[in-house]
C-alpha cells in the first residue's frame, strides 16, 4: 500500500466542475495508460494498492484532470476526496496506516487552496 508524493500540482480553476469518471478518462489518455496505470497516471491519485499497482483499481482518491494539456488538482476533486476521508459516502476503505499520510497530502492542497480540511473543523 502507498500514499503517493505530494506533486504540488497546480491548481485548476477553484469553480471547475469535478467529474470524477471523466477525468480518470482524460488522464488515462493524458498518463497513455489505457491498458494499464503508469507512474504519470498514479500522480493523479493520492493513493494505490502498490501490489496491484498494475490494475486500475488499486488506485483510489483521484484528484486530478487535464486542463489544456496540463494535470492539474481540481479543487471539488481535492473536497470530495477530503470528504470521502473524513466518512462521506461510505469513507474509503484504506489500511490505518495510510490514513494519516493521506490526509496529510490533502491537507497541503487545502492549505494552497485557503481551506481547512474537513477533519480539522
Amino acid at each position: 500500500m502507498a500514499v503517493t508524493a505530494f506533486g504540488d500540482l497546480p491548481l485548476a480553476d477553484r469553480e471547475r466542475a469535478w467529474d470524477g469518471a471523466a477525468a480518470e478518462k482524460r488522464v488515462r489518455a493524458w498518463a497513455k495508460a489505457e491498458d494499464e496505470p503508469n507512474e504519470r497516471y498514479r500522480d493523479a491519485h493520492v493513493w494505490y494498492d502498490a501490489d496491484r499497482k498494475d490494475r486500475f483499481t488499486a488506485y483510489k482518491l483521484l484528484i486530478a484532470d487535464v486542463v489544456g494539456g496540463r494535470l492539474v488538482a481540481v479543487p471539488r476533486g481535492v473536497m470530495a476526496a477530503g470528504n470521502v476521508m473524513d466518512g462521506a459516502r461510505g469513507g474509503v476503505d484504506l489500511p490505518n496506516k495510510d490514513v494519516e499520510r493521506v490526509k496529510s497530502h490533502l491537507a497541503k492542497y487545502y492549505k494552497k487552496m485557503g481551506d481547512e480540511p474537513p477533519w480539522e473543523r
